[in-house]
């Protein structure tokens, strides 16, 4: 820590005390460190576990002389390596803070913890304390870009355009939110809503999640004599679905004015042209195919709200 004095100028000259003093706090809070991160011969630590770690807040101008001190030290030396862990170690809390902010996302908390460690470490490596920045200031932004790198890059097993993988976590975020709001899933509607977006965008966001995580249809369900996943998947029953949209129409059709509902039926039941149908109603072929158009998307809104 003396060395450091010419170099860093008048900042650095209670360094060696404060820097003891601090190190002592945590050890005390962080534990003991590892034969292994105490002789560590290029100074690089393992990310450490975050069971059990405990932080009832530092003293910040400690750990600032920490990082002062962590400068004035040769990197790869068994000294830097120790007070480079130390530090890792006090901030592991608002690793653990930061990590729990995506932990709805998909992923086990204990990996994004893992991850978010991996930006604290980058953090500890880059920061200039003469800068007069507080250390959690400047490493939020580089933990949370970590989280969402892993998320956008390793998460997905089918690649994707980034922006539907964007799009997917403000889904995941929105729905969450929504859901805790209202007392159950959101409807395609309230999510366009919350994110100020089309419905459209919002079901191509839902469905690029199918690229999340896949799962191979020659797999065995669940041991070795059971059948693959593929040979337990029925064929599509187009004939299935239909009596599946039929049903939910018959309520809603029930429900238009009579005009809307004989002008709808005569043109997918009867099969009529816009301009036959015009003709039996008494209304130009225009305002027929505007009442179509209204019709056909109050239907369209409310199958998706029952969905």
């Amino acid at each position: 820590g003396g060395a450091s004095a010419g170099r860093r100028g008048p900042a650095t000259h209670a360094t060696p005390k404060a820097g003891e003093e601090a190190r002592a706090r945590g050890r005390a809070t962080g534990g003991t460190m590892s034969e292994h991160e105490r002789n560590s011969e290029d100074g690089t630590p393992s990310v450490p576990s975050v069971h059990g770690t405990h932080h009832d807040g530092h003293d910040r101008s400690g750990a600032r002389a920490m990082f002062v001190e962590l400068r004035a030290l040769k990197e790869g030396s068994p000294q830097y390596a120790e007070l480079r862990n130390q530090l890792v170690r006090m901030h592991l809390p608002l690793v653990e803070h930061l990590a729990r902010r995506f932990r709805n996302r998909g992923e086990p908390l204990d990996d994004l913890t893992q991850v978010a460690t991996i930006g604290l470490i980058k953090s500890v490596d880059r920061f200039d304390p003469d800068r007069g920045v507080e250390f959690s200031t400047y490493a939020t932004p580089t933990v949370v870009g970590e989280i969402k790198r892993h998320f956008r890059d390793k998460g997905w097993a089918v690649r994707v355009p980034r922006r539907l993988q964007e799009l997917r976590l403000a889904l995941t975020t929105a729905t969450a939110e929504l859901s805790q709001l209202h007392g159950r899933s959101p409807t395609v509607h309230e999510l366009a809503e919350k994110l100020a977006i089309s419905e459209e965008e919002v079901l191509e966001g839902l469905e690029s999640a199918n690229a999340y995580s896949t799962l191979s249809l020659d797999v065995p369900d669940t041991d070795d004599e059971s059948p693959a996943v593929a040979d337990t998947l029925g064929a599509e029953d187009e004939a299935l679905e239909g009596v599946e949209y039929r049903e939910s129409l018959k309520p809603l059709l029930e429900d238009l004015p009579p005009r809307e509902k004989r002008i709808l039926l005569l043109r997918f039941f009867g099969n009529m042209t816009q301009s036959q149908i015009a003709q039996e109603v008494g209304i130009s072929q225009m305002h027929v195919s505007r009442l179509l158009a209204r019709t056909l998307a109050q239907l369209r809104e409310k199958l998706l709200v029952e969905e």
